[in-house]
């Protein structure tokens, strides 16, 4: 983040902060450290020694642009949401952001950021920890909020929205291996605990679509970025990703790495 990013966001700058960047992408500034399980409900600014993150107040919606905007982007960045660049432009990369920052604070996740988020953001929670006895470096999916966290040793590095599987039985015709062929299933992500296997660099054709950025744990089943990641599960069984979050994964999430699924999303 340079210079003039930080100009009238003083009150959000934590010391010590680190960038992990991609291509301009701002994906973490540091506070999500101090988000520990064993504390659901500590602000990140407690253990940074930061001054307390004083929320705005101005209600924001899908479109908006200025320094509002960009308070809220450096905010969820420091907390471990990916929320694209940080410019002022309340886009597709920080609405991805916001929903994942609303559902693991119990807010009901919309376009708009008003009082309920605002306060939120004053006092964050930690994600949910699925694994207490998981290793320090690993992945959780929550089917059940439609989460995904990335756990670096013990430190949560990475809090993503996603979409999984719809569970919703399919079949379609596509044309696979030069000829057209019948495939069939249930569109599950299960349940489980698993390892990163094999990845691809950019668009990946599979029998039912295009992954982007794929990194598989489960057989077939996938992390990768797509174009709609909807609040609802609707892939036929990976797990979506927005495009800016799967294009700095792949640099962030090594092979062999435990990934654990739990949950079941209730529509």
């Amino acid at each position: 983040m340079g210079v003039g990013q930080r100009q009238g966001v003083a009150a959000l700058m934590t010391a010590g902060a680190v960038l992990l960047s991609s291509a301009g992408v701002t994906l973490f500034a540091g506070a999500a450290a101090a988000q520990t399980s064993a504390s659901p409900a500590v602000s990140a600014v407690a253990a940074t020694g930061a001054s307390p993150f004083v929320a705005p107040g101005k209600t924001l919606k899908l479109g908006a642009k200025g320094a509002t905007v960009k308070v809220l982007q450096t905010r969820l960045a420091e907390l471990g949401y990916a929320p694209g660049r940080i410019d002022g432009r309340y886009g597709g990369a920080t609405l991805a952001a916001v929903w994942a920052f609303q559902k693991v604070n119990g807010v009901t996740p919309t376009s708009t950021v008003a009082r309920r988020t605002w306060a939120a953001l004053e006092a964050p929670r930690a994600p949910k920890v699925l694994v207490p006895s998981g290793k320090p470096t690993r992945v959780e999916v929550n089917l059940a909020k439609q989460v995904m966290v990335l756990y670096v040793g013990g430190v949560a590095k990475l809090v993503s929205h996603i979409s999984s599987g719809s569970g919703i039985a399919y079949c379609e015709t596509a044309t696979w291996e030069g000829r057209a062929q019948r495939f069939c299933g249930d569109a599950r992500t299960p349940t489980g605990d698993y390892k990163t296997t094999w990845r691809r660099d950019g668009w990946h054709k599979s029998y039912l679509g295009q992954l982007y950025n794929p990194i598989f744990f489960n057989g077939g089943i996938a992390f990768h970025g797509a174009l709609s990641v909807p609040l609802a599960p609707a892939s036929h069984g990976c797990v979506r990703l927005p495009m800016h979050v799967a294009e700095v994964l792949p640099g962030l999430l090594g092979t062999g790495v435990p990934v654990h699924v739990r949950g079941r999303f209730v529509r």
